[in-house]
């Protein structure tokens, strides 16, 4: 199967969704919320990898954060994203764990702490009563956080509005010894558990969709691919992998349940030479044994026009489409570096992705 190489965009259009991968920092900000006479837009911002620093964050209805929260995984770190979290205005805010936040992965926590990279305040693990504080306690409860772990939350941004539906899993597919991970083979029978929602929020990808790390090894999790035909999601957000950040919109055919191949296309320049701030030749290989043909097998531009910067689709969808979004903010890859400076967490190319749904 071709690869879809996604051309770089700072927005995608539609009558039914507007989604902003970036926008000034000059304090303009992003594009306002679309408004039209009887419709109702609803206005999502992404967060993902912020690892314990923070970025400026657009105002909106509903935030969405899936996972690494923090850098280290200690309490400390968890405190100071909890504290930034709480403060931001959005109405709701919705968040996950990921393989970075070990504090808040009790089991695997309990069974590593000792071995753990990390300064800490005592010789003992730290408490889990103050994870659940941060996370589930008064403070968040009064700031609107909603932290998911393998749960379902419905909520409404306006009275008389939509009733949002929304899944969150922390769990990602091992990627050395970090938290919340599992064994591929396992990847089945726990997506099996995941319910029909509006919005999934994880934090690892699907394989295949915007999952190709900096060694072209494609980290994304099969079994999450092959059950989303069931889910189809009208908005699919993840992290992880901080290099592949982007968004794809796929609109589902009746007689195909198979995802297709969609990395950016910055990512697929397989004749590139490095640059000076690369050490060595790219290489491409994959993860593991589920790869099926080779990545390089043909490339397919999803725009004939790759260097336009807005994407404008009149064509008004169904229900079954689905927006996935790599939201990471962390720097990461060939898009890391803005005339020759590093883009800093959050930065240009690293900003918060904007997603506004009709309802």
């Amino acid at each position: 199967m071709p690869t879809i190489a996604l051309p770089h965009r700072t927005c995608i259009t539609s009558p039914t969704r507007v989604v902003q991968l970036e926008y000034p920092t000059d304090g303009s900000g992003p594009l306002p919320k679309p408004q039209a006479e009887g419709a109702h837009w609803t206005r999502f911002v992404l967060l993902s990898d912020t690892h314990t620093q923070r970025c400026d964050v657009p105002d909106g209805d509903v935030l969405l954060h899936s996972g690494d929260l923090t850098q280290r995984g200690t309490l400390k770190e968890l405190k100071s994203t909890m504290e930034w979290l709480y403060a931001l205005p959005h109405r709701v805010k919705i968040i996950i764990a990921g393989n970075h936040d070990s504090v808040v992965h009790r089991e695997w926590y309990d069974a590593n702490w000792q071995d753990l990279f990390v300064y800490r305040p005592s010789d003992g693990p730290e408490p889990a009563e103050a994870v659940l504080e941060l996370l589930k306690g008064p403070q968040a409860v009064a700031a609107n956080v909603v932290y998911l772990e393998d749960e379902e939350y419905k909520f409404k941004v306006r009275d008389g509005g939509k009733e949002w539906s929304v899944y969150g899993s922390p769990l990602s597919p091992y990627w050395g010894d970090w938290a919340f991970g599992y064994e591929r083979k396992d990847g089945e029978a726990l997506i099996s558990k995941i319910p029909k929602t509006d919005i999934l929020l994880t934090h690892g990808p699907p394989r295949n969709i915007l999952d190709l790390t900096i060694q072209k090894e494609r980290a994304g999790c099969s079994a999450l691919a092959a059950g989303l035909y069931k889910l189809k999601p009208k908005l699919h957000v993840f992290g992880h992998i901080h290099e592949a950040r982007g968004a794809y919109v796929h609109r589902w055919k009746r007689d195909s349940d198979q995802l297709p191949r969609a990395q950016n296309a910055i990512q697929l320049q397989i004749d590139k030479k490095p640059s000076a701030d690369e050490e060595e030749e790219e290489v491409w290989s994959d993860s593991d044994d589920e790869s099926g043909s080779e990545l390089d097998d043909g490339i397919v531009l999803s725009d004939p026009e790759p260097e336009q910067e807005t994407q404008t689709d009149d064509a008004v969808e169904g229900p079954e489409e689905t927006i996935f979004v790599n939201a990471a903010n962390w720097p990461s890859g060939p898009n890391a570096r803005r005339s020759g400076m590093r883009v800093k967490m959050g930065g240009q190319g690293f900003q918060p992705i904007i997603v506004d749904l009709l309802e």
